[in-house]
């Protein structure tokens, strides 16, 4: 019934919210945290060597159950996913800031002072969210002290007009399992952070994606239907956005990358691999 990847539940411990529902030693409410790192890493075990589950973003919320040996347990505020991070990363109450803007440039960095010329204090991603005090010139002033400049951010509630856009903005980006930056990104991440950038919340994973994201279209006979510009296409632990009725873009192990390919010819290639295509689906993004 309760995914693990979305239920922060232990044999030891859980959210308050679950009691009732599920067998724990014991529950608790946890705290609220942010990420105050220029990303952070979610693991499913509090080790370094663990694989990357996914990635936070300077900002984002990030809610603690637990923490022990240099690592909090719990739920990323932005998609529910569950794991742990590491404390160094985060920061609580009373630091915690509401986004006034995020950053729309696929990549900038925090300044100590308004002057290009001095050592970066921070690098951060598109998407990333951030506390601005006041606009000086071509410089942002941040509440959490530091510059960035201006012309890469935009308001927290402004929405890009074509996620595709966003989306084209990776090309060339490495590929990296759990990604979720500018640095390196998986496939549903990629579709995650575009449509995020639209205004739109998706969740993290391929499969999530595919059952909650828009309207499926028929595929009958295994003929696809007309396709457009945004729709999704998922195979089995991938997904990919149609930029046009041939082409995809999609982050991908292929090519290691954020690559633009045909449709036709990637769904070739793949198939006695991963299986055909499972589903195309249509979004509402008006």
């Amino acid at each position: 019934m309760y995914d693990p990847r979305f239920t922060p539940a232990r044999a030891d411990i859980a959210a308050r919210y679950l009691e009732g529902e599920i067998a724990a030693e014991r529950f608790v409410d946890g705290w609220a945290a942010q990420v105050t790192a220029s990303s952070a890493p979610l693991r499913r075990t509090p080790s370094p060597e663990a694989g990357l589950e996914t990635e936070l973003l300077h900002g984002e919320p990030f809610h603690v159950y637990d923490e022990a040996d240099g690592w909090a347990w719990g739920q990323a505020g932005i998609d529910d996913y569950v794991g742990f991070v590491p404390l160094a990363c985060l920061a609580a109450a009373p630091a915690l800031r509401a986004p006034s803007h995020r950053v729309s440039a696929l990549r900038t960095f925090v300044y100590p002072e308004a002057d290009l010329k001095r050592p970066v204090r921070l690098s951060l991603s598109l998407g990333a969210k951030l506390r601005v005090a006041e606009i000086e010139g071509r410089w942002a002033r941040l509440e959490e002290g530091g510059f960035v400049f201006a012309p890469h951010l935009v308001p927290a509630r402004d929405r890009a007009a074509d996620f595709v856009a966003v989306a084209e903005r990776f090309i060339g980006v490495p590929y990296l399992w759990g990604g979720r930056s500018s640095l390196g990104l998986d496939c549903s991440a990629l579709v995650q952070l575009s449509l995020e950038a639209a205004g739109y919340p998706a969740p993290r994973d391929s499969d999530v994606q595919e059952a909650d994201l828009g309207r499926e279209l028929p595929i009958e006979g295994g003929a696809l239907p007309a396709l457009e510009r945004g729709d999704l296409v998922f195979w089995k632990g991938h997904v990919a956005i149609m930029i046009d009725p041939v082409r995809i873009i999609h982050a991908n192990a292929t090519h290691m990358a954020v690559s633009v390919n045909r449709l036709e010819e990637f769904a070739r290639r793949v198939e006695p691999s991963t299986g055909p295509l499972t589903s195309v689906r249509r979004l509402a993004l008006g």
